[in-house]
């Protein structure tokens, strides 16, 4: 890796945590240079800045826009061969989805973060920032958009999320697999994928994620819409199925010019049915819903609120670059 230079990003999670007997606990504790010390001989020119030092589950969506700003600057420098951001665990997938979604050019950008606290025995945010920097510094990485490396395993944000609330293998792609691992004295990536990059000024914020479960009623919708919303994601049973009594809630919101996104609470699949009852995707899709047939909640929130704050959004668009039909 002589000769290459990467930018690190650091925002705080637990990667910079460690415990602090008057608080009881893990709290920010670590620099920016506390983090990268401990990266062994042989490491790229490191170029750190500090964004921010927080919990991810403290950030707000200027905390989001501005790490993507930042991103954004270092991957127009034609003299970075690539970006690592640390991170929080806890909302990490959305900020990779973002970066991969709106910030341009082949230049690699590689989150990581840690499960375990830098006074835990067997702290995993060392060996998680040293491969984050190897897969960054490589040129197998360029061109792949956001990765998310965590225990040795590389990830599309795409199809990333995490499945595990204590385990250092929390990260995982469900029904699509890591595209590629640190392997020793490698970088190997054997799989690729297109992206899809969207112009975006900004974000808009006035969008709702809504998980249903049997029986509910629609009334988190009726409040979201009185509430101003301009998008809303419900994250549907099955493969994107809604009880009937939401579906005059989902044709007014409609009709006012608030966008309604299908998505998933499975983990893994492809939004879509063969049905033909009220509430299956034939009727959501000719009363004018959008799917995201293979990002989750949280991520088609992330699409929803770019396509919304880019002004590119069209009726017949489906979220993640792929077709719903």
């Amino acid at each position: 890796m002589t000769g290459k230079r990467v930018v690190v990003l650091t925002t705080g999670g637990t990667v910079a945590m460690r415990h602090d007997p008057q608080a009881g606990g893990a709290i920010p504790a670590l620099t920016a240079a506390d983090l990268t010390a401990v990266l062994p001989p042989g490491a790229p020119e490191l170029v750190v800045e500090e964004v921010c030092n927080l919990p991810s589950s403290h950030f707000t969506l200027e905390h989001l826009w501005h790490i993507r700003e930042r991103a954004e600057h270092w991957a127009a420098d034609p003299f970075v061969d690539g970006i690592v951001v640390t991170h929080g665990t806890d909302t990490l997938e959305e900020t990779a989805y973002l970066l991969d979604l709106t910030v341009s050019g082949d230049t690699p950008m590689v989150l990581t973060g840690a499960m375990r606290t830098a006074s835990d025995v067997g702290a995993d945010g060392p060996a998680n920032l040293w491969a984050a920097v190897r897969v960054a510094a490589s040129s197998e990485a360029r061109g792949l958009g956001a990765l998310v490396v965590f225990n040795d395993e590389i990830h599309a944000a795409r199809f990333v999320t995490k499945m595990d609330t204590l385990s250092p293998a929390t990260f995982q792609s469900p029904g699509w697999g890591p595209l590629g691992r640190v392997e020793g004295d490698r970088v190997h990536i054997p799989f690729h994928l297109e992206r899809e990059v969207v112009p975006c000024p900004r974000l808009e914020e006035r969008v709702m994620l809504i998980k249903l479960a049997v029986g509910m009623g629609a009334e988190p919708l009726e409040d979201a819409l009185a509430r101003g919303a301009r998008g809303v994601v419900l994250e549907a049973l099955g493969g994107g199925r809604i009880p009937p009594w939401w579906l005059p809630v989902i044709e007014r919101a409609i009709a006012d010019g608030v966008t309604v996104l299908i998505a998933s609470r499975c983990p893994s699949g492809r939004v879509w049915d063969a049905y033909g009852y009220p509430g299956s995707h034939r009727a959501l899709k000719e009363m004018g819903c959008l799917f995201s047939p293979n990002l989750n909640g949280p991520k088609a929130r992330i699409w929803l609120m770019v396509m919304r704050g880019s002004g590119l959004l069209m009726s017949d668009t489906d979220a993640g670059g792929l077709n719903a039909d």
